[in-house]
């Protein structure tokens, strides 16, 4: 298995995408709280696929 660094813009929105979980599961933003474990699942998946695919 390849893999190659994502683009700094897939990176960025995974963490931005990250963060707002995080905000989400401590009680910062109460309305992100429902979907807080979902968000940072997907800051984890775009990260990973930024990974595997290339040019992502």
């Amino acid at each position: 298995m390849k893999l190659t660094p994502p683009k700094a813009v897939t990176f960025w929105i995974s963490v931005v995408i990250g963060l707002l979980g995080l905000l989400g599961g401590i009680g910062v933003i109460g309305a992100l709280s429902a979907y807080a474990f979902w968000l940072a699942f997907a800051a984890f998946a775009l990260l990973t696929l930024g990974l595997v695919v290339k040019g992502l």
